[in-house]
C-alpha cells in the first residue's frame, strides 16, 4: 500500500484485480507464494475494513494503513501453510481463509497497539474489546513464557533468589519483537511492573539483575530481590490474562 494513497486507491484496486485476473486457475498447492499472497489480498482489506470501524482502532490508524499491516501479516503467514493440513481438509479455500484470517487479524492488532503508544483506554472500553479467551488462553500463555523463559539460579546469599539468564530467541524479529512487547507491556501494566520486565529482559536498554533492578527502583530490604522476582511473575500472569490471543498467534 506504501505505493497508493487516498487519491490513487482506485489505481490500486484495478492493479490487484489486473493481477488476480492473470493468475491461472490450478489447486491451491500449486500456487507459487507470490500467487497466493496476491489471491488474498483482497480478505486483507476486507479485514482491515472492519477493523476502522472498531473503537480500539478509531483515530489511531487509517484504513490504509490498517492495510499495509494486515499484508505484513499476509506475507509472514504464506510462508507458514502446512499444506499437509490444508490437503487434508474437505474445503480447501475455507481453511486457507481461517488459518491466514488469524494471523492477518493479528499483525493488524499488533500495529494498532504499537501506533497507539501511550493513549490511555478507559478499564470499561478495555472489557469491551476483551473477550473470553477460553482455550486460546493456552496460545497467549505458550508466547508469554517462551519469550520470557529464563533459567532459575541460586544467589550467593538467599537461595530463594534467581538470576535472569537469557534465551535464545533467534526464530523472532528482536526489533519488531521488542517494540511491540513495550507497547503491549505499557498498555496493560503498571510503572513498577513495565520497568521490571523491562529492564529484566533488556527490551530497550541492558539486561539487569534482579539485585541492580531494585536498586535503580528503589525496592528496599534484604530480600529486594525476592520482590523484584515477585513483580517480574506478577506481571506475566497479567500479560496473559489480558492479551487477545490473536495478537500473538503468528508469533507462536
Amino acid at each position: 500500500m506504501k505505493n497508493y494513497n487516498v487519491q490513487n486507491y482506485i489505481r490500486y484496486k484495478e492493479d490487484l484485480e489486473a493481477c488476480i485476473e492473470r493468475i491461472p486457475n490450478k489447486e491451491f498447492n500449486e500456487y507459487t507464494r507470490d500467487e497466493l499472497v496476491i489471491t488474498f489480498m483482497p480478505l486483507v482489506e476486507n479485514l482491515a475494513r472492519k477493523f476502522s470501524t472498531m473503537q480500539q482502532a478509531s483515530g489511531v490508524m487509517t484504513i490504509n494503513d490498517l492495510i499495509q499491516e494486515g499484508h505484513y501479516g499476509l506475507c509472514a503467514a504464506v510462508d507458514k501453510i502446512t499444506w499437509d493440513k490444508i490437503l487434508e481438509s474437505n474445503d480447501q479455500e475455507k481453511t486457507i481463509k481461517s488459518f491466514l484470517s488469524k494471523r492477518i487479524k493479528g499483525a493488524i492488532r499488533r500495529g494498532i497497539d504499537i501506533n497507539r503508544g501511550n493513549m490511555r483506554i478507559p478499564e470499561h472500553k478495555l472489557n469491551e474489546i476483551r473477550k473470553d479467551f477460553g482455550e486460546d488462553k493456552k496460545m497467549v500463555q505458550l508466547f508469554f513464557n517462551s519469550i520470557f523463559q529464563s533459567i532459575d539460579d541460586k544467589h550467593p546469599d538467599d537461595p530463594r533468589s534467581v538470576y535472569q539468564v537469557p534465551d535464545k530467541p533467534d526464530k523472532y524479529n528482536n526489533a519488531m519483537l521488542n517494540t511491540y512487547l513495550l507497547g503491549i507491556m505499557k498498555l496493560h501494566l503498571n510503572i513498577k511492573e513495565y520497568n521490571v520486565l523491562r529492564m529484566s529482559y533488556g527490551l530497550d536498554c541492558p539486561k539487569y539483575s534482579a539485585t541492580e533492578i531494585a536498586n535503580k527502583l528503589g525496592i528496599k530490604g534484604n530480600s529486594s530481590y525476592v520482590r523484584v522476582s515477585q513483580l517480574k511473575k506478577q506481571a506475566i500472569n497479567k500479560l496473559i490474562d489480558n492479551v487477545d490471543s490473536e495478537q500473538v498467534i503468528d508469533l507462536v
